[in-house]
C-alpha cells in the first residue's frame, strides 16, 4: 500500500491512479464518512452493510455531501462524480478479500462486534490492516477475535468524519509498532492528524466527552437549567464551537447510552451510570440529529 503524498495531493484529492481498497463495514454516519475521505483521497472504497436501505441512505448521503462540497472546491480539484465512483456499496463480505485496509463502523453493542469479527475472520488477509472503530469498546477484547491482533489498531473517526482534523488511534495489547507506524501514515494520507493512545475503554476522548455528556444531561433533568442555556454557558465561557448537549445530538444519544454503558461495565465505576432522563429519551425514539429530535429539534430532510 502506498502510504506517501505530495502536499498538493493532499489538498486536490485526485490522484491518476487508486491507491488500493479499503473495505468499510458499517454505512451509517460514520461509515460514510469514513467511505467518502479515503475515496476523495484516492482509494477504491468498497461499503459493506447487510442492510439494503442502510447501503441506500449511504448512497444518497455521499451524493448529497460531495455536492455541497462541490459549490466550495477549489479550482482543479475533481468533479463529486468522480469520487462516487471509486465507492461500491454491498451486501457481501467476500468483498474483504480485495482489501488491504478494512475498517469496521457498526453499533457499539460488544456481541454485535463479536458476531461480525467471527463471521469475517478467514475472508479477508492475513496482512490486511484491520481498523476498529469504537467509542469505548476495548480494542485488545475486539482484535482478539482477528486472523492477526497485530495487525490490529484502533481507529477512532470523529462526527463529522470529513470535516475533523484528528483521529483516535489506540494501541492494543498486540497491536505491533509497524501497524501504528503504517495507520499513523495512512491517517496523514487522508489529511487527518493521528494521535496514539493506549488501550483502556473510552481511551481519553470519550472517557472523558461522556462523563462530561452525562454530567451536562443531570443537570437538565436536575432543573438546574434547560439544554439550550447549558450549551451556551460552554460555548460563552469556555469558547467551545458546540455545547455538551448539541454534540450529543450529533452524536446520536443511542450512541452516548452504549457508550456509558460500556464505560460503566468496564470499570465498574458509578461515575459512568447513564442519567435516567438519558435512558428515556432514547427509548421514546429521541435519538438527536439522525432521529429529527434529541436536545433540539431539527428540519426533517
Amino acid at each position: 500500500m502506498n502510504a506517501d503524498a505530495t502536499d498538493s495531493e493532499k489538498q486536490s484529492g485526485s490522484f491518476d491512479e487508486p491507491r488500493g481498497v479499503v473495505a468499510v463495514l458499517g454505512a451509517g454516519v460514520i461509515g460514510s464518512g469514513v467511505a467518502q475521505v479515503f475515496a476523495q483521497y484516492g482509494y477504491r472504497v468498497v461499503v459493506i452493510d447487510l442492510q439494503e436501505e442502510i447501503l441506500e441512505h449511504c448512497r444518497k448521503d455521499l451524493t448529497k455531501n460531495l455536492r455541497f462540497q462541490g459549490f466550495f472546491r477549489k479550482s482543479g480539484a475533481e468533479p463529486p462524480g468522480k469520487t462516487l465512483d471509486r465507492i461500491s456499496f454491498l451486501t457481501d463480505y467476500k468483498a474483504l478479500g480485495a482489501a488491504s485496509v478494512v475498517i469496521e463502523n457498526i453499533t457499539e453493542k460488544w456481541e454485535a462486534k463479536r458476531d461480525l469479527y467471527n463471521q469475517i475472520r478467514d475472508l479477508y488477509s492475513q496482512d490486511a490492516l484491520i481498523g476498529i472503530n469504537t467509542s469505548a469498546i476495548s480494542i485488545t477484547r475486539i482484535a482478539a477475535l482477528t486472523r492477526n491482533p497485530s495487525r490490529a489498531i484502533g481507529m477512532h473517526f470523529m462526527n463529522p468524519v470529513p470535516l475533523t482534523s484528528a483521529v483516535e488511534l489506540i494501541r492494543g495489547f498486540h497491536t505491533s509498532s509497524e501497524t501504528v507506524e503504517e495507520a499513523t501514515r495512512l491517517m496523514h494520507v487522508i489529511g487527518k492528524q493521528s494521535v496514539v493512545v493506549n488501550d483502556l475503554p473510552g481511551f481519553v476522548s470519550n472517557r472523558i466527552l461522556m462523563l462530561t455528556i452525562n454530567e451536562a444531561i443531570w443537570v437538565v433533568h436536575d432543573q438546574v437549567a434547560p439544554a439550550a442555556d447549558v450549551d451556551l454557558i460552554f460555548k460563552l465561557c469556555f469558547g467551545h464551537k458546540m455545547g455538551p448537549l448539541e454534540t450529543a445530538d450529533l452524536i446520536g444519544l443511542d450512541t452516548i447510552l452504549l457508550s456509558l454503558d460500556a464505560l460503566y461495565e468496564s470499570y465498574q465505576d458509578t461515575k459512568f451510570r447513564a442519567c435516567p432522563m438519558l435512558r428515556i429519551m432514547v427509548d421514546a425514539g429521541l435519538r438527536g440529529r439522525k432521529s429529527g429530535e434529541g436536545f433540539y429539534k431539527y428540519r426533517a430532510e
